[in-house]
């Protein structure tokens, strides 16, 4: 049998990711499955685990536990990771995707320059706005809580 721990951070990874699409939907009007799969956007699925399974193991083990000490220290981890590298990641593919499709224009007026077109763009969608992590977040709690409550005591 699983770890319940591990299976209550597991489906906040899988409803986080399944509830991308109808957002995705809701934001734009068209269907984009790919994002089942993809980083980025709302709600945030790192968020969603680390809070799924700190929320389980506050109420599973008590806060003073040390299993909630390091649950809590590796949630903010991953959170501040979601939004301070990761994103600033994304930015950083999306000027390199901007100066890349400007040199292919340069380079396709300039006699004697050569530049080597790239085959695909570097991926944007890497880290999250706050407000898609606090969502991330809540969807966890609720995820944590409700493993919780209907775990076989």
């Amino acid at each position: 049998m699983l770890n319940r721990s591990l299976l209550t951070a597991l489906v906040g990874i899988g409803t986080a990711q399944f509830l991308k699409v109808p957002v995705k939907y809701m934001e734009h009007g068209t269907w984009d499955w790919k994002r089942l799969f993809g980083t980025g956007d709302m709600p945030s699925s790192h968020s969603s685990a680390v809070a799924a399974l700190t929320t389980y193991v506050a109420l599973k083990k008590g806060i003073p536990s040390i299993d909630f000490g390091v649950s809590s220290i590796f949630s903010l981890i991953v959170v501040y990771d979601a939004m301070g590298i990761r994103r600033q990641t994304g930015e950083i593919a999306m000027e390199v995707n901007v100066l890349n499709e400007q040199l292919e224009k340069f380079a396709d007026t300039t006699p004697g320059y050569d530049h080597k077109k790239r085959k695909k763009k570097l991926e944007e969608l890497l880290g999250h706005m706050p407000i898609e992590v606090v969502g991330g977040a809540l969807l966890g709690v609720a995820i944590g809580a409700i493993s919780y409550a209907t775990e076989k005591k």
